[in-house]
């Protein structure tokens, strides 16, 4: 199973009634293909950087799954089909998670293999004028 960031932006006028039905729908998508959703992330109604379809806000949802390839296929095709959905992107963060796991245990080696700075000139030079 691989880790998946979905992110799709829904027209501003969508009924919040509406936009919970759609929520859940795409949540039964993931579950139904075998699926574990990690989190689901209403970001709210943002301006967007260009207009789409007319456009110039949309309502963000951002979900976090884990699943297979097939998986975010039909979560893709169902949002393809839905007019309410203005624009969608997927993104595989599996490897950049391992990446950074790699990245972040290096630097915390690195920082171990570096020797202690010696205390500065102060605490040693106050000692020497105070015996003589």
């Amino acid at each position: 199973m691989r880790k998946y960031e979905l992110i799709f932006i829904v027209r501003p006028d969508m009924p919040e009634e509406e936009l919970g039905k759609l929520i859940a729908q795409m949540e039964g998508v993931v579950t139904g293909q075998g699926g574990k959703i990690e989190k689901v992330e209403k970001m709210g109604k943002r301006r967007l950087a260009y207009r789409v379809e007319r456009q110039k806000e949309g309502f963000y949802v951002l979900f976090a799954i884990e699943g297979t390839g097939e998986t975010v296929k039909e979560f893709e095709r169902r949002l393809k089909v839905n007019d309410a959905v203005i624009k969608y992107l997927s993104v595989r963060i599996d490897e950049e998670l391992k990446r950074a796991e790699k990245a972040k245990a290096w630097r915390a080696e690195q920082a171990a293999r570096k020797p202690r700075p010696r205390p500065s000139g102060g605490e040693g030079q106050q000692q020497a004028e105070a015996s003589s």
